[in-house]
């Protein structure tokens, strides 16, 4: 369940808002997409991160503005995650910044019904997300960066949505 608000970061972001990093542009590489139905990418080689992200399902994909967007995920944390690590958040829409902050990841995953500290090993996720009808038609970039307190990489994604009317 713990691997819910990451990938939920990444992708309900969307549901309201898009993202490049402090002005520069993430660059998306084929051999980090993370596996599965999703359009998720791993931000840079995900060889050295906390969570290794074994793969990721979304139903409808690409999701749909008022559709519920079922996420299934697996990971596995390689070492507890404690209290102090950091989220940080961009969501750009076109060349439009939205979203551009960072959070508590306590507090973020205090808001799934998931407590810190984040636990070592194998994890799996199921989710329901209600997507607003009134998302604007047009592209989407996110960028959802984790890491901990001394500011190791727990993960960082990037997902690029289009919405249609």
């Amino acid at each position: 369940m713990q691997l819910t608000t990451l990938v939920l970061a990444a992708l309900s972001a969307v549901s309201a808002t898009a993202t490049p990093w402090g002005g520069n542009q993430v660059v998306v590489k084929e051999e980090y997409k993370v596996p599965g139905d999703n359009p998720l990418y791993f931000c840079v080689d995900p060889a050295d991160d906390i969570l290794k992200i074994e793969k990721v399902d979304l139903s409808p994909n690409p999701p749909k503005p008022g559709e519920t967007l079922s996420i299934t995920a697996t990971g596995d944390f390689k070492e507890e995650v404690g209290e102090g690590f950091k989220m940080h958040l961009q969501v750009k829409y076109g060349l439009i910044t939205l979203i551009n902050q960072q959070a508590d990841g306590c507090d973020t995953i205090g808001k799934a019904d998931l407590d810190c500290p984040l636990k070592k090993g194998e994890m799996k996720l199921t989710k329901d997300v209600d997507l607003p009808k009134e998302i604007p038609p047009g592209s989407y970039t996110v960028l959802a960066d984790v890491y901990t307190e001394d500011g190791d990489k727990i993960t960082c994604l990037t997902a690029k949505v289009a919405f249609h009317r």
